[in-house]
């Protein structure tokens, strides 16, 4: 083993011209979120504490899209999905459809904890929630009027926007779609912009073990009822004995790729390196879609991979690397 380390993620794909002052606050936010879980290791929490810590924090600041501050759907309110794993048994819990619950990834824990199951969703998660006793708000407490100008401007483009904080301008930029078409396309249909802002967090302890926790508001305007691949095990969160992965990106492509497992099954089977099975994934399993993850393994190791022009994420390991970056 060698020794702990933790990687965060605030999504992949941002807008090239994106104001210097929200990405220096992008970046306070994940070398904030980087100390706790640093102190947690350092302090012998186990990995799935420290995911959990870490990525309530995510939660709750309105910066990115997970809990307060999460994508609106097309009714215009919020609906919460997260899922977290413990790599040492692979045990796991998932929820959806979430409306009240401040902070969805602490349910999923508990779905993995005291329920029977693995996934939960909409009125039952939220019935599980009341049963457990977890912190609940009016589901106008996750809404800002920032998300509530950018679902205007997409139900007007008649659109999906991935990133609703970035403005209506300048898509060609962003785009990631044919030269002559500025709209990425999902499953066919047109999707304006391609910059999701999912949060996650890996992370291996002094014991090597390993556990990843991923948590979304989804895509902006997106039809109610949508579910992502941020709770869906093996999709856009894995953790097992060898590593723990989080996945951020275009939801469908990930599903279809079963990104986040694909890393822990190619370095069993195929005996690639961390490094080399999140490369593989992200460059042969995609087909054309965008996306990014972050990595652990149990050796204490710490990748990242994405095929957008940027990734907000972070990283530390117990021998005294440390990186917050944006860009390529």
């Amino acid at each position: 083993m060698g020794g702990w380390a933790i990687a965060v993620h605030g999504g992949a794909g941002v807008d090239p011209n994106l104001p210097q002052e929200r990405q220096e606050e992008a970046k306070k936010l994940l070398a904030r979120c980087l100390d706790l879980g640093i102190s947690a290791l350092r302090s012998n929490l186990p990995a799935i504490d420290a995911v959990e810590l870490v990525v309530r924090e995510l939660e709750t600041d309105p910066l990115f899209n997970s809990g307060r501050g999460s994508a609106l759907t097309e009714n215009g309110t919020v609906e919460m999905e997260a899922s977290i794993m413990d790599g040492p048994k692979r045990r796991c819990g998932a929820v959806s459809g979430l409306t009240t619950v401040k902070n969805p990834i602490s349910l999923a824990r508990l779905v993995m904890e005291k329920s029977p199951h693995s996934y939960l969703a909409f009125s039952g998660a939220e019935e599980f929630a009341r049963q457990q006793g977890v912190e609940t708000v009016d589901n106008g407490y996750f809404i800002t009027e920032e998300n509530l100008g950018m679902l205007k401007l997409a139900k007007e483009a008649n659109s999906i926007l991935f990133d609703y904080r970035i403005p209506a301008v300048g898509l060609e930029s962003c785009s990631v779609g044919p030269p002559d078409d500025n709209l990425l396309a999902m499953n066919g249909l047109p999707i304006s912009l391609y910059a999701p802002e999912t949060v996650g967090c890996v992370v291996v302890d002094s014991q090597g073990r390993c556990a990843a926790a991923t948590s979304t508001g989804g895509l902006m305007n997106k039809m109610a009822g949508r579910i992502g691949d941020s709770p869906l095990i093996g999709a856009g969160t894995y953790a097992c004995d060898l590593c723990g992965v989080s996945c951020t990106g275009e939801g469908e492509a990930i599903i279809r790729g079963t990104l986040a497992r694909d890393v822990a099954a190619v370095m069993e089977y195929k005996g690639l390196s961390l490094q080399e099975a999140v490369d593989f994934v992200v460059n042969e399993r995609l087909d054309e879609g965008r996306a990014g993850l972050i990595a652990v393994s149990r050796n204490g190791e710490v990748a990242c991979r994405f095929n957008t022009n940027a990734m907000f994420r972070g990283f530390a390991t117990e021998d005294g690397f440390t990186e917050v970056g944006i860009w390529d």
